[in-house]
């Protein structure tokens, strides 16, 4: 069941970072998982580093906000391979 339920989120947070980053044209529900389930881990990581955790086992509101701020950075990275610059 938590796969499901992250899957569900992933796509979520992907399809607000994509708007964020207006890349939603672009991008179809795959891809906005994928986008949301890794930028889950990067905002993951990012978090450890400022002192903001999360885990997978337990809701959170930081844990979704880091979440969104991983697929943001993903999603920046992917503008300045693809066009060379962040929108």
């Amino acid at each position: 069941m938590g796969w499901i339920i992250a899957i569900i989120v992933g796509g979520i947070i992907g399809w607000l970072a994509s708007l964020v980053m207006n890349r939603d044209a672009s991008m179809g529900i795959f891809w906005n998982i994928i986008v949301g389930i890794v930028g889950s881990f990067i905002g993951g990581f990012i978090g450890s580093l400022i002192g903001v955790g999360a885990t997978l086992t337990t809701f959170s509101v930081p844990g979704l906000l880091m979440s969104l701020l991983g697929a943001i950075v993903l999603l920046g990275i992917a503008n300045m391979v693809q066009r060379g610059r962040v929108r």
